[in-house]
């Protein structure tokens, strides 16, 4: 993992809420699981028992990844950053694809908090580094594994 990890602050919200969840909900209800499936008798063939230490093992896993990851956070509020409409970590981009005449919206997120079903993109990711620097009204050539895509970027905005 890097040394850094870039966060929006409603990123950093959701990733705090969710250690919190898994600390005060997740852990507690997958230990008493665990005691009742024991309670059952021969663990070499109880399936409870063992599902409930494989969800018990990811549990503790991610609230590791997630305590590391806040630990070094650097977190990002773009509007204070005075950039005007240049893209930045954090932005909110519409761009209009000039072949499909499409229009799409994605925000510039760290990784942890990408999630393409919600249209928030990594800043790793083709499209992200294609896109930043650039301004509205700008055109941009991505290079994607099915070929080359041109988008007009139409707007450019930092919400919360």
């Amino acid at each position: 993992m890097n040394d850094r990890v870039l966060l929006t602050k409603v990123g950093e919200r959701k990733l705090r809420d969710e250690l919190s969840h898994l600390k005060k909900v997740k852990r507690p209800t997958v230990i008493q699981a665990i005691a009742e499936a024991r309670a059952h008798g021969d663990l070499s063939e109880n399936a409870e028992y063992h599902a409930a230490r494989e969800e018990q093992s990811f549990i503790e896993g991610r609230i590791q990844l997630l305590d590391r990851s806040l630990s070094i956070a650097e977190v990002i509020d773009p509007r204070s950053l005075n950039v005007g409409s240049k893209v930045v970590f954090g932005a909110h981009v519409t761009l209009y694809n000039v072949d499909t005449e499409e229009e799409t919206t994605y925000q510039i997120v760290g990784e942890m908090e990408a999630d393409l079903n919600n249209n928030q993109i990594s800043i790793s990711s083709p499209i992200a580094r294609a896109l930043l620097g650039k301004s509205e009204d700008d055109e941009v050539t991505v290079v994607v594994p099915a070929g080359e895509k041109t988008y007009e970027i139409t707007e450019v905005r930092y919400d919360e």
